[in-house]
């Protein structure tokens, strides 16, 4: 005689509050973002950028210290100049995060599974540059902030003029955050393998860096600063340095900076039009994964 049992366990309609859209994309930005800093994965997956985090703290810490100490405001690290003067770290926080969020789900071939609920593509693009963005935020921000802190409660001059500076650092952290970061997520989406992405990402720094360098070089040599201004607009952190010079009134940071109020215009439409274009082609290809 047979053992089977069949059990008639029935079935229940969910009768529970429909969260919808909006909970959604909340829940992707989350995830994203704790994974940027390793958050609910393994011990190992924390390291790398809580200790860039640390190293990006360091300079901000010892130049407060130096200031407290030694009482001029030259000791103090500009704040707009703060990212510009760290652009290897942030670079190796972008390679090394980037892939992280951008590739995962390539690589183990899921994101149908994430399109098999309603969840836009665009949704899901958006959550994830979002949540780059932000951690590229922090990482930025908050050593600006400590400076600014730091430097108020060691008593610095010119309190109303050094807040119009910091936040004007602020608006330019938000545009390097936004720059550096939609860059990083398309490199890292075309390069699944996470070791090929973070050489992706480096490299791209490095070369458009190396060539505008070099190019900017032969144009001072030949005394064409205008040449040398305006191609600073095809390296990522020197571009973001022309909005904040013509457009933030802050210092250069760079050899080269774009002449006039014109420059800045152009190079804020140019770092629009990355952004922009960067979530473009991300939506194509996580469209395109999905239907695979």
């Amino acid at each position: 005689m047979s053992t089977s049992t069949i059990h008639d366990i029935g079935y229940r309609h969910y009768d529970g509050k429909r969260l919808g859209r909006g909970y959604v994309l909340r829940s992707l930005y989350v995830h994203n973002l704790r994974a940027a800093f390793g958050l609910g994965r393994p011990a190992r997956a924390k390291v790398m950028p809580f200790l860039l985090a640390a190293i990006m703290l360091l300079p901000a810490a010892g130049s407060v210290a130096a200031f407290g100490i030694s009482k001029e405001p030259d000791t103090l690290i500009r704040y707009s100049s703060y990212a510009p003067t760290l652009s290897v770290i942030i670079a190796i926080f972008v390679a090394t995060q980037a892939p992280v969020l951008a590739s995962r789900e390539l690589r183990f071939h899921v994101v149908p599974l994430y399109f098999s609920r309603p969840v836009g593509h665009l949704d899901f693009v958006l959550a994830k540059v979002g949540a780059m963005t932000t951690a590229l935020f922090a990482l930025i921000g908050v050593p600006v902030t400590v400076l600014y802190a730091g430097g108020l409660v060691t008593k610095m001059p010119d309190s109303s003029e050094q807040l119009l500076r910091y936040l004007g650092a602020m608006a330019g952290c938000v545009v390097f955050a936004f720059v550096l970061g939609a860059i990083g997520m398309v490199v890292s989406a075309f390069t699944p393998r996470r070791g090929f992405g973070v050489a992706a990402v480096i490299a791209v720094f490095m070369l458009s860096t190396t060539v505008v360098t070099i190019v900017q070089g032969i144009a001072e040599t030949q005394t064409n600063f205008t040449l040398q201004g305006w191609a600073g607009l095809f390296a990522p952190f020197n571009l973001v340095d022309i909005v904040q010079v013509r457009l933030l009134g802050a210092q250069s940071s760079s050899v080269g900076i774009a002449p006039g109020i014109q420059g800045g215009i152009v190079a804020l439409a140019l770092c629009a039009a990355i952004v922009a274009g960067s979530v473009a082609v991300l939506y194509r290809r996580y469209r395109k994964a999905g239907l695979s």
